[in-house]
């Protein structure tokens, strides 16, 4: 048979749809199957203590606040800190040279 070419192309876009709704069929299923709706958490659990880490939280961020007023010779009143986010540090060691040799190079 000689189709056009058009008709290989929306025969083909079908075929594919018709797989995606298979598998997502399939997942749901699997969904349904090996995963369990969790109960109401707050009538079951009784409400812990806070943690250790927490309170190392509220710390830390003295700590990084009076270090920022330190090097600005400045008080913490007149610091206004929105945020901390941990860098990454897993940057290998060479990584971090380069890094440190770029800016210094530029300066």
């Amino acid at each position: 048979m000689n189709f056009p070419n058009g008709i290989y192309t929306i025969i083909v876009i079908g075929i594919v749809f018709f797989v995606l709704i298979i598998l997502w069929g399939v997942l749901e299923m699997f969904g349904v199957t090996f995963y369990k709706k969790e109960k109401d958490v707050q009538s079951v659990a009784p409400i812990a203590a806070p943690s250790r880490r927490a309170a190392d939280g509220g710390e830390l961020i003295a700590v990084i606040s009076a270090a920022v007023a330190a090097s600005l010779n400045t008080s913490t009143y007149n610091l206004n800190i929105k945020s901390i986010k941990r860098t990454g540090g897993t940057t290998p060691e060479w990584n971090a040279a380069s890094r440190k040799e770029n800016i210094y190079g530029r300066i």
